[in-house]
C-alpha cells in the first residue's frame, strides 16, 4: 500500500536544494529506521532515480521480492510515498533515497518524473491547489502548509525540551553520586542516556552524551575533563530551556547545537576563495567532510560541510591550494562559519598562502569566537613564521620572531602530517593553517617557503596537506 505524509511548500517558492545527511537523519522516526535507511543510502539497491525542479525525488529500490519498491519524496513538505508495507513515516526506503541523493547528487538526473511517481506528485499538488493556492513551491500555498509546519516545529521543540529537562536531572544525579564513580557503571549508562536524547529528537545532545562516555577512565585527570564537558552540556541544556531570552544569533546557534536542522539563508558572498584544507572524519557509518576556504577580497573564512552515507565518500571535493571564483551562502547563527557553495565562475587557479597571525595572537582569536559560540571545540587560524619544535610532552609551533609557542594538539601527534611539517620547515619558519582549541593547535596544511630569484622577486611555495 502507498504511505504518505503531508507537509509544507518551499519557503522560497523556487528550486529546492538537496538536503544534507544530518537533515535527512533528523527525519527518522526511530533509531532502527535511521540504521536501516543508512544501509540503503548508496547506489547498490537503487535504479530509475531522478528529480524535478520543484523538490521531488524518486527511485526504485530493490527489496526481497521480485518487484522493486516505488519510492517518491516531495522535499518541499516533506511528504513521502512508498509501495512498501511499512507504517513508519518516513520509511527506510524514503530515508535511503534522500541519503543517497545527499551523497551523490549526480545520480539523480533532472527531468520529468516516472509515470508512477508523477501520479502521486500531481495528486498531492492538485490537492494543495484545491485548498486555495498553487501547488507546493508556489507563494500562495504557504498559509495552511506553514501553519502545519509551525505545529510540527512546536511539537519537536516540546520533545527536545522534555529531553533537555531529563538530561539536566541525569547530570544532577551524576554529580551527586560523584564523577569518579562513573567508571564502574560502564559505557551502557551513557549509551542509554544518548538513546533517550535521540528519542527526544535532539541528536546534538545525544552526540555530546556519547562523548562523555569516551572520557570516563580515559587516562590521568579524566574526572576533571568529564566535569568540564558536563559543564558545557549543562550550559547547552539551560540555553535551550531559556532560548526565548537569548539574542537571535545565539539562539540559532543553540538550536543548531541541540541538533535542529537549519538552512543557508544569508546573502551570497562572491569572492576568490582559496581552498585551505580538506579532511574527512568518520561518524559511525557516515563520513563527514570539512573543506576550509578563505576569501581573498572579503577576508572571510568559511566551512563547507558535506556527508557520505553507507561508507561512501562525500561527493563534494576541492583541490587544496587552488582558488575558485564562486558564491557562498552563509548559514545563520552566532560565530558560525559554515556556508553552502553556490555558482562557480571561471576556472580554478593555484595561489599562495593567506595572510596569517602570530602564534601569540591565536589564543585570543579562539577566545573571541567562544563568546559567540561557547561550545566551539576549535577555530581556524593561519599562523605565519612558525617553526615546529619538540617539547617536553610532544611538539609545539614556536614563533620565529618572539618568545611564544602553541602546543600541537594530541590528535595530530600520531599523524604522519606532523613529520611532513617538520621536514617542510627544516628548522626554518613556515606558514601553517589549522584549528586552535583548548587542546592545542591542529595543523592541517602548510606552505613551502618561497625562494628569492634574481632581481629580488620571491616565488610562492606550494601547499602541503597535513591530514
Amino acid at each position: 500500500m502507498l504511505l504518505s505524509h503531508g507537509g509544507e511548500p518551499s519557503p522560497t517558492g523556487g528550486p529546492v536544494a538537496r538536503w544534507s545527511v544530518e537533515q535527512v537523519l533528523a527525519l527518522a522516526p526511530d533509531e532502527a529506521s535511521r540504521k536501516a535507511g543508512t544501509r540503503l543510502g548508496a547506489a547498490g539497491p537503487w535504479t530509475g532515480t531522478g528529480r524535478d525542479g520543484a523538490g521531488a525525488v524518486w527511485g526504485l529500490c530493490k527489496g526481497s521480492g521480485s518487484t522493486p519498491y516505488r519510492t517518491v519524496v516531495d522535499t518541499t513538505g516533506p511528504a513521502y510515498s512508498c509501495s512498501c508495507p511499512s507504517r513508519k513515516f518516513p520509511c527506510k526506503h524514503a530515508l535511503g533515497l534522500l541519503l543517497f541523493r545527499a551523497s551523490d547528487d549526480a545520480a539523480f538526473r533532472p527531468g520529468e518524473p516516472a509515470d508512477w511517481a508523477a501520479a502521486w506528485i500531481e495528486g498531492r499538488r492538485g490537492r494543495a491547489a484545491e485548498k486555495g493556492g498553487p501547488a507546493p513551491g508556489g507563494d500562495a500555498a504557504r498559509g495552511p502548509a506553514d501553519a502545519a509546519a509551525r505545529k510540527r516545529a512546536e511539537r519537536r521543540a516540546e520533545r527536545v525540551t522534555g529531553g533537555a529537562q531529563e538530561l539536566e536531572q541525569r547530570l544532577a544525579d551524576l554529580l551527586r553520586g560523584g564523577l569518579a564513580a562513573t567508571d564502574r557503571a560502564g559505557y551502557g549508562l551513557w549509551e542509554e542516556t544518548a538513546a533517550r536524547m535521540v528519542d527526544a529528537q535532539a541528536p546534538g545532545l545525544a552526540a555530546r552524551v556519547r562523548e562523555l562516555g569516551t572520557i570516563t577512565g580515559s587516562g590521568p585527570g579524566w574526572p576533571v575533563r568529564l566535569l568540564e564537558e558536563c559543564g558545557l552540556l549543562h550550559l547547552l541544556d539551560t540555553a535551550w530551556l531559556g532560548r526565548e531570552r537569548l539574542p537571535d544569533p545565539l539562539a540559532t546557534t543553540v538550536r543548531t547545537r541541540v541538533g535542529l536542522p537549519v538552512s543557508a539563508e544569508g546573502a551570497p558572498v562572491r569572492d576568490h576563495w582559496l581552498v585551505l584544507a580538506q579532511y574527512d572524519t568518520p561518524d559511525g557509518k557516515i563520513v563527514a567532510r570539512r573543506i576550509w576556504l578563505y576569501g581573498r577580497e572579503s577576508g572571510r573564512t568559511a566551512l563547507l560541510l558535506s556527508f557520505g552515507a553507507a561508507g561512501r565518500s562525500p561527493a563534494q571535493a576541492l583541490p587544496v591550494g587552488a582558488t575558485i571564483d564562486a558564491e557562498l551562502t552563509p548559514y545563520p547563527g552566532g560565530g558560525q562559519l559554515r556556508a553552502e557553495l553556490g555558482e562557480q565562475f571561471g576556472a580554478m587557479a593555484p595561489a599562495g598562502p593567506p595572510p596569517g597571525i602570530t602564534a601569540a595572537a591565536a589564543p585570543a582569536v579562539y577566545g573571541d569566537a567562544l563568546r559567540e559560540d561557547p561550545w566551539l571545540d576549535a577555530w581556524p587560524v593561519t599562523l605565519r613564521d612558525v617553526i615546529p619544535i619538540p617539547a617536553k610532552d610532544g611538539w609545539q609551533v614556536a614563533d620565529a620572531h618572539a618568545d611564544s609557542a602553541l602546543p600541537i594538539a594530541p590528535a595530530a601527534l600520531s599523524r604522519p602530517g606532523l613529520w611532513k611539517l617538520v621536514a617542510l620547515s627544516g628548522g626554518g619558519p613556515v606558514t601553517v593553517f589549522g584549528e586552535i582549541g583548548h587542546r592545542g593547535f591542529d595543523p592541517l596544511a602548510a606552505w613551502e617557503p618561497g625562494e628569492t630569484e634574481e632581481g629580488g622577486r620571491t616565488t610562492v611555495g606550494s601547499v602541503v596537506q597535513l591530514v
